[in-house]
């Protein structure tokens, strides 16, 4: 794209069916002053499009990252608060990608989607691509809602969905998904969020939270499918893990799980709908090192697939939201 020819959804090429992708020419211009005067059109198509990708751009390193999407996102980038995944938090308030093993896939899913106040916005900056695999899945929650049978969808959308989590030492800690060590602050923050919580013996907490299935896109209007009951419920697992939890903690006592908002058990099978809706939806491109991917989290969801050889990948979220309060 030529420097002077606007920043538009119309100037994307095309990947995998969509239009997405945005080879950068700064034009001489340094970083931030690229990013600061390109802002305001890059956060139109990301409000128009979902989601962008950005090639070319120089930026080599956590903090050229965060400057880079403070500017772009419009607002500070936010504390990875009310954690479910291992991460490392490097500078200026840039994370790492979660740190699974390079062998198992993320399944897709709105990041926060658990929570009833997540980011709008979400970043990924590729520092170093994998030899193999690695590949961040992206994929649209607005079609994920409608291709979900409408039954199932009525269910979920008149319950909505529990995620029951027992923190030990099995997954993460209670101190590390609250970044508090303090039990009185973590009562603090689950009472001004909605979530029940249950001190337990050996230092255990348990949380109990229900919050809706889909969710009201703020600026379009738009509903889309935003939970992550198919990625908290014990069947996500894979059978030998989910065999030997089980088997050394029993139902009740699984790091986390996911039922109606009623309390009934969620059917696998329904889950496995859910799921099959998630892969029919989904796009992939391999990543080059310094891409530079921006996405509207309420309308777009993301993944991640095994890899082999070493891979870089951060993140950064700005613009908090959340589902309004319950009356």
């Amino acid at each position: 794209m030529n420097v002077m020819e606007r920043i538009s959804v119309e100037s994307l090429e095309t990947v995998g069916g969509m239009p997405l992708l945005l080879n950068v020419d700064t034009g001489g211009r340094r970083l931030l002053e690229w990013a600061a005067e390109e802002a305001g059109a890059i956060e139109q198509v990301v409000q128009q499009n979902g989601a962008l990708l950005l090639r070319g751009l120089p930026v080599h390193s956590s903090k050229q990252f965060g400057d880079v999407l403070t500017l772009l996102f419009g607002g500070e980038l936010l504390d990875y608060a009310y954690r479910s995944t291992p991460r490392t938090e490097l500078r200026g308030k840039v994370y790492t990608a979660t740190e699974y093993h390079a062998d198992q896939a993320i399944p897709q899913h709105n990041e926060n989607a658990y929570a009833n106040s997540w980011a709008m916005r979400i970043g990924f900056l590729c520092l170093l691509p994998s030899e193999q695999g690695g590949a961040t899945p992206i994929g649209d929650s607005r079609r994920v809602y409608q291709m979900i049978p409408a039954e199932i969808r009525a269910r979920f959308e008149k319950h909505g969905v529990m995620y029951v989590r027992n923190y030990s030492d099995v997954d993460l800690p209670w101190s590390e998904v609250f970044q508090s060590t303090d039990k009185a602050e973590v009562e603090r923050y689950c009472a001004a969020n909605g979530i029940r919580c249950e001190w337990r013996p050996d230092n255990g907490l348990r949380t109990v939270q229900v919050n809706p299935a889909s969710a009201l896109h703020p600026v379009t209007g738009e509903q889309v499918w935003f939970n992550q009951a198919h990625l908290f419920h014990v069947s996500s697992l894979q059978p030998e893990v989910r065999s030997s939890l089980l088997a050394a903690l029993g139902e009740d006592e699984l790091p986390r799980n996911t039922f109606y908002g009623d309390g009934s058990p969620i059917e696998e099978e329904v889950l496995d709908q859910i799921r099959a809706v998630y892969d029919r939806t989904t796009l992939a491109f391999p990543w080059q090192q310094g891409d530079l991917l921006l996405l509207d989290n309420m309308l777009f969801t993301h993944g991640r697939q095994p890899y082999v050889g070493e891979r870089k990948v951060l993140v950064g979220m700005a613009r908090p939201h959340g589902h309004p309060a319950r009356t």
